[in-house]
């Protein structure tokens, strides 16, 4: 059957289509791959390249340009470099690295850059952020003057936190640290502090212990998790606390409150060595490349409390640091004390000696100190400090005393009560307002006839106690926040009272 076909439609339909034609061409920067391997590809070509740009592999892969080098360029592989050849190309982007921010994360465990890694929905309509970008000038900034409660008693009456400071928990591996951040994360439910765990070279199962112990208490629906554990590459391990800062200034930059956790840097600092061999940048002490300090003070210094001109927002870190048998004086734990605004020092002994959280006081200190808290824990604990420095001092001398005076013995009896007041088991914060009336209980000789086995005990029949009898008395504490002489006595003989009821 013969068909019938018209030039004049044929040459309209070209026309057509002609005219509808609009010619595009995408102009791309495109390098060779000189030289791959350990997570590092050395790229010819790209001369007009960023540093901190995205690059992208002929298989898809991404990559950073770390280093600018006359003849090439060093790129950090985010991901397998089985895939990638001798001969390659590599394309610019022309995007420095950035990860979505935003309320879509919360809730969320994302990888460094910010993928879904637990399963859920993908991300969509949401806003992305640069990780690298400069900390706010001092202009820019207020003193710290709000406290951030942990809900730990050793902490809020000691070295308190406030928002918008960086306060470094140190010390050996299996000794807390990381409990002790959780249980902060734990406190901030209904504080509306949106709160950013940053788990770096940690094991996957601890990464989902942490996430199941958030769930399990309420946390996760404030909290996000940015996992870079010990089987992702040393580029990944290396950006994932950029990429949680990126993502918790958000909410310092909208005038809200953030809290976020590195744990830990040790292993960051490890990542950023292992990059650093591996690009030929000359090494320095303990191998570590020259900006190691470069490397966490621009991390730590994003974390600040905004002026009033610029909303008010904070962002508070606590950096985690791991040391080796207890020595504070290495290159990394001494680089980021001197960045942070003070340190809560954990101790190996203290923890196998049964003292949970395992704070040694003496060593521990917030250069923020009584601005982090309220009056009522100031006036409160002012003395605690100096009892529990008294009491380690004598209790070492006391070993070698056959008999000690009276006075003596009062002090080392008393301060064994405050020891076992300091006790706190993990996963249970503690209000601070009830902090403050165990502690004045302690400092004031309520326990002092109290058997120390039995102080535990006592503790929390007091709470239960001020819960249901003397509830106004802790609305008091509060609302007021101050310690003036009626809300003393009141106090006081409520005290009394639940003495002369109280049986072990």
């Amino acid at each position: 059957m013969a068909i019938d076909i018209k030039p004049d439609e044929v040459s309209a339909i070209l026309k057509q289509q002609l005219r509808d034609f609009s010619g595009q061409a995408i102009d791309y920067e495109v390098g060779t791959v000189l030289s791959v391997g350990d997570g590092i590809a050395r790229v010819h070509g790209l001369s007009s390249v960023m540093s901190g740009e995205l690059v992208e592999f002929s298989n898809g892969m991404k990559g950073m340009a770390l280093n600018l080098e006359e003849d090439n360029v060093g790129v950090a592989i985010f991901g397998s470099d089985s895939g990638i050849k001798e001969g390659d190309h590599v394309k610019r982007t022309e995007q420095i690295a950035s990860v979505p921010a935003g309320d879509a994360l919360t809730g969320r465990v994302v990888d460094a850059l910010g993928v879904p890694i637990d399963g859920g929905p993908a991300l969509h309509d949401i806003e992305y952020r640069q990780i690298e970008v400069k900390a706010p000038g001092i202009i820019d900034r207020q003193d710290v003057n709000e406290p951030m409660q942990t809900g730990i008693k050793v902490i809020d009456a000691l070295t308190p936190v406030g928002r918008g400071q960086r306060e470094l928990i140190i010390g050996d591996r299996k000794t807390g640290k990381t409990a002790l951040a959780i249980d902060t994360i734990i406190n901030q439910r209904g504080e509306d502090v949106h709160c950013f765990y940053v788990a770096i070279g940690q094991k996957r199962s601890t990464v989902v212990q942490v996430a199941e112990t958030l769930r399990s208490h309420g946390a996760m629906e404030y909290t996000t998790i940015i996992s870079a554990t010990a089987s992702d590459p040393a580029p990944m391990q290396f950006l994932a606390p950029f990429s949680g800062t990126a993502m918790a200034e958000v909410y310092r930059d909208s005038g809200k409150h953030a809290l976020i956790i590195y744990d830990d840097l040790t292993k960051q600092a490890q990542a950023y060595r292992q990059l650093s061999l591996l690009l030929r940048r000359p090494p320095g002490r303990e191998a570590y490349p020259g900006d190691v300090f470069y490397l966490h003070s621009r991390l730590l210094e994003r974390s600040a409390k905004m002026s009033a001109e610029k909303g008010g927002g904070s962002l508070t870190s606590l950096p985690i640091i791991e040391t080796q048998d207890g020595d504070v004086s290495a290159y990394i734990p001494t680089n980021v004390i001197s960045i942070t605004d003070g340190q809560i020092f954990l101790e190996s002994d203290l923890f196998n000696s049964g003292q949970r959280p395992a704070i040694n006081p003496g060593l521990s200190v917030s250069r923020v100190g009584g601005d982090a808290q309220i009056k009522a824990m100031k006036q409160t604990a002012g003395t605690l400090r100096l009892d529990l420095a008294q009491y380690r001092e004598l209790a070492a001398f006391s070993q070698f005393a056959s008999d000690l005076d009276e006075s003596t013995r009062k002090l080392l009896e008393r301060g064994e009560r405050l020891m076992e007041i300091i006790k706190q088991g993990v996963h249970v914060p503690l209000e601070v307002a009830k902090q403050i009336v165990i502690i004045y209980a302690g400092t004031n000789g309520f326990l002092d006839d109290i058997p120390v086995a039995e102080v535990g005990a006592f503790e929390a029949a007091l709470y239960e106690a001020m819960d249901s009898n003397y509830a106004d008395v802790l609305r008091r504490i509060r609302e007021e926040k101050a310690m003036n002489d009626d809300l003393k006595e009141d106090l006081r003989a409520a005290l009394e009272a639940f003495k002369k009821t109280y049986t072990a």
